[in-house]
């Protein structure tokens, strides 16, 4: 409401944020920890974010930044991805991603984990748009093996 009052708009929490909060409360949650203590393991590790600024995070209230998305993350002691996607991969399950719209969570999460690109793909790729996306995507070392062979 203040940065309302001095005519800044407020930032609108998306569907991604909607995930997010979900998943720092389902997380912190399952490892007994209070609003309180999750932010002294964040002080301790540099990135001090207030209980009363956590629990705001948890009701979708305030936006999280990636510098706070990434100390949560190592707090909660998961991956990055574990805290932007919803915690579910049937088949059958769908997923809305802001920017993208609504996908198959199985393809959300490959995307997430850097494994294929969000894109439909077409059968056979003849764009060889999982090609150029491993490029960009990945550093060459952590590249998936794409039916390359030795010889």
């Amino acid at each position: 409401m203040a940065e309302q009052q001095r005519g800044r708009r407020a930032i609108e929490v998306g569907p991604t944020g909607e995930a997010v909060a979900a998943n720092i409360k389902r997380l912190r949650d399952r490892r007994g920890m209070t609003t309180r203590q999750l932010s002294g393991v964040l002080e301790r590790a540099g990135r001090a974010i207030p209980a009363s600024g956590i629990t705001r995070m948890e009701k979708a209230e305030r936006v999280v930044t990636a510098d706070e998305l990434t100390a949560l993350a190592a707090a909660l002691q998961v991956n990055p991805s574990a805290l932007l996607l919803p915690l579910k991969d049937g088949p059958a399950d769908l997923i809305e991603v802001t920017g993208v719209g609504q996908v198959g969570a199985e393809r959300a999460w490959d995307w997430m984990d850097g494994e294929m690109p969000i894109a439909e793909i077409k059968p056979g790729d003849p764009t060889g748009a999982i090609l150029q996306f491993q490029v960009d995507a990945r550093p060459a070392g952590r590249r998936l093996q794409l039916g390359v062979s030795d010889g």
